[in-house]
């Protein structure tokens, strides 16, 4: 049975996840190129290498610390940093504003780059997880 405590830890990693994806969000809104959402493709590559990273390293050492943040770092904070529902609203503006193509290209570069993210960030997680 799940406690209090890990639902409180994925709450608040929720919560600083969230507010960290709106503080970069509003950040690279200053970006000079229109029509292209650069902040949710930056978060959700970033969100996919530390998802990654935390799981490797949480699945190479299953007891101790590290699988006692698992709930707060991965379920919470990665969670609540990543946001697939907003890449599915913003490629749906861009087909719906008469750029399909740009839609396109935003699914494509996204999937590529949240895979290539979450590889890279699991080969750092089990790194760090057999030298510690």
């Amino acid at each position: 049975m799940i406690g209090w405590r890990a639902y409180a830890a994925v709450g608040l990693g929720s919560a600083l996840g969230t507010t960290l994806r709106y503080q970069l969000s509003l950040a690279l809104l200053a970006l000079p190129v229109p029509l292209f959402p650069w902040a949710t493709l930056a978060v959700n590559i970033l969100g996919a290498w530390l998802i990654a990273a935390f799981a490797a390293l949480a699945a190479g050492r299953a007891h101790g610390r590290v699988a006692r943040w698992q709930p707060f770092l991965v379920a919470g904070f990665c969670g609540g940093f990543t946001t697939f529902s907003l890449f599915g609203l913003e490629t749906l503006q861009l087909v719906l504003l008469g750029h399909p193509w740009r839609a396109a290209v935003y699914v494509l570069v996204s999937v590529a780059l949240w895979l290539a993210a979450a590889w890279h960030g699991h080969g750092v997680g089990r790194r760090v997880a057999a030298t510690g």
